[in-house]
């Protein structure tokens, strides 16, 4: 009787998430309508940038401080590829995404060879060395940046410079991205992941090559990072240094953080905060640092999970639900 109770309430749990999914998916469809579209489309790449992150830590366990590499170095490469040589949007983008997932590779490889504290540092500094490549070599125009980047036609029909059209766009590769993310998270890959975060020891004692999987999520979650950097760089059209700055790091993590480590919907839910504070701060003259500090430490002391994190815990059948 009580496991049948149980698995009621899980499955009404579950019900409601998604029915959340698709409230959001509805509201973001109906968003340029009623809100600027730049600034939506702001919000949904660092939201993609955020779950990319998440991926890594919230489901693998690793606290990377370089992300930054992947999403500006994302951005830079498809910048130069359609400013220079005139690709089209699409190949741009794709290019951005295999770039972040080269840069994935080369970085995880020396970084996967240590844990905690000494993993995050290595990638700071991988990430510092790529931020002072991007400053000295001439394609990125040091601190100029790629400018005037043109948006082009997408697939040679859709027209990117009407801003309706590349909202949709944005949000179309959005929620592919975030579809990917959660395929991946809901996949024995993700279980798997899953274990080497919890207990790493007896994941290698049950036969799973550890560095591979590891290695497998840095590549993945750098790809979807560069996904995002990319489509940010034909949104506004320029990639600057910016976006490889170890600030641009720091934000990703505290979007996470303040969203929910290991959530889906978190990292959307803090990205929309941070980017949502940064507008509305910009014009006030009050220090956006400030406040942002504000509100992590807020959030620290009063949402432990982070605020998504602390919703589904008290939600009847979500407290073990990751969609």
């Amino acid at each position: 009787m009580a496991e049948a109770t149980q698995t009621r309430t899980s499955a009404s749990g579950a019900r409601l998430q998604w029915v959340l999914v698709a409230i959001g998916i509805a509201a973001l469809i109906a968003a340029p309508f009623v809100i600027y579209p730049i600034f939506v489309m702001k919000m949904l790449c660092f939201a993609l940038f955020a779950c990319a992150f998440n991926l890594l830590i919230g489901y693998t366990g690793l606290l990377s401080f370089g992300h930054a590499t992947f999403f500006g170095g994302a951005a830079y490469f498809c910048a130069h590829a359609v400013k220079v040589w005139g690709w089209p949007p699409e190949a741009g983008i794709l290019l951005g995404a295999l770039g972040a997932a080269v840069l994935g590779a080369i970085i995880g490889f020396f970084a996967i060879r240590r844990q905690g504290i000494y993993f995050a540092m290595i990638t700071l500094a991988l990430s510092q060395m790529f931020f002072f490549f991007c400053l000295q070599v001439p394609f990125t125009h040091g601190e100029d940046g790629i400018q005037g980047v043109p948006r082009g036609h997408l697939f040679g029909v859709l027209d990117l410079n009407n801003a309706l059209t590349m909202y949709f766009t944005v949000l179309a590769i959005f929620l592919i991205g975030v579809f990917a993310v959660w395929r991946i998270v809901n996949s024995p890959f993700g279980m798997i992941l899953r274990s080497i975060r919890e207990n790493e020891n007896r994941a290698i004692s049950l036969g799973y090559s550890v560095a591979y999987y590891k290695l497998a999520a840095f590549v993945m979650s750098a790809a979807l990072a560069g996904l995002a950097g990319a489509v940010k760089a034909i949104v506004f059209q320029f990639a600057t240094l910016t976006d490889v700055t170890w600030q641009m790091s720091g934000e990703v993590i505290l979007m996470t953080l303040l969203g929910g480590i290991g959530t889906m919907v978190g990292p959307i839910v803090g990205a929309g905060l941070v980017v949502g504070l940064e507008n509305t701060l910009a014009t006030s003259g009050f220090p956006v640092t400030i406040a942002t500090g504000l509100i992590f430490m807020i959030c620290v002391l009063v949402f432990r999970r982070g605020i998504v994190g602390e919703i589904l815990a008290r939600l009847p059948g979500a407290k073990n639900s990751n969609s």
